[in-house]
């Protein structure tokens, strides 16, 4: 199978933009942050970084943070592409911006905007094969991120175990056999997740802090990033109890569950935790 040349960064949402501004730097983000370890995989300060708000019901807003953030970063060639429809995302113009940028970078919002704009378009078979043939970052939080695998998660009861309780639909599938979920620790998401790699046992699940992601690089090899945890759901050996329960409550054994922090990884093609990674140069 080829190996993709670019990386997927997803980020778990709420990542830290505002240090300075706030007064609240406990997340080191100008030592460790992401949005710092974004330039440094692309090509540093002088990348050209195109921002799609598509996910937002605020768009000019995020969109103004973001250039703010990397503009405290010496990154000053930020684009934004401010696709809020189907008919926007068939645009030419967008796909040579796109051909013509280092990386992209979605926005949180609503995931299930970005399937229904951005599947089977031109656009997205572009973002993918830039992906696949050269040096090229596609970067997502929130949002952003949970649209990356082929399954995405787009609704449902976040603590239920409960079948049925879970809404999935067709995601941007730039990784099989990945299904991400954002906010995870924070908001309690473990049911959801738990019941979607249930269902989907050739899947591996990731549940991304807040202020956290992974940086996923010839399509397998995974580095956490970020001041938070990152919590992997294997199914690969999971079996269902059977019996006459009639209940919608579900019954499961030997999903692996691990705990992942900055600087661990994981292979998702052996399953299993990699070597240890030093750290950048700041």
């Amino acid at each position: 199978m080829f190996t993709p040349k670019g990386k997927l960064i997803p980020i778990g949402g709420s990542e830290n933009k505002d240090c300075h501004e706030s007064g609240d730097c406990r997340k080191s983000f100008y030592s460790t942050g992401i949005l710092k370890r974004l330039i440094s995989e692309m090509h540093g300060a002088e990348s050209r970084i195109e921002l799609v708000p598509t996910a937002s019901g605020i768009p000019e807003e995020v969109v103004q943070r973001y250039i703010r953030a990397f503009d405290k970063l010496g990154c000053y060639n930020v684009g934004v592409m401010p696709i809020q429809n189907r008919e926007d995302a068939l645009s030419q113009d967008y796909i040579d911006r796109l051909n013509c940028s280092d990386g992209v970078f979605f926005t949180g919002g609503n995931q299930s905007r970005l399937g229904k704009f951005f599947s089977d378009t031109p656009f997205a078979q572009a973002l993918f094969e830039r992906y696949m043939n050269d040096d090229f970052m596609i970067a997502g939080t929130s949002a952003g991120a949970m649209a990356m695998g082929h399954t995405m998660i787009t609704g449902g009861n976040a603590t239920s175990f409960k079948r049925g309780d879970v809404e999935t639909a067709t995601g941007l599938s730039f990784i099989d056999n990945v299904i991400v979920d954002t906010h995870f620790i924070e908001r309690g998401r473990f049911g959801r997740l738990t019941q979607t790699v249930a269902a989907n046992p050739g899947c591996i699940g990731i549940g991304l802090g807040e202020d956290t992601g992974l940086i996923i690089s010839n399509g397998s090899d995974m580095e956490v990033i970020g001041s938070g945890q990152v919590i992997i759901f294997d199914g690969h050996a999971m079996k269902h109890e059977k019996g006459t329960d009639v209940s919608l409550n579900i019954s499961i054994k030997d999903m692996a569950v691990h705990v992942l922090k900055m600087k661990d990884t994981y292979i998702l093609k052996e399953r299993d935790y990699g070597p240890k990674r030093a750290a950048m140069a700041s």
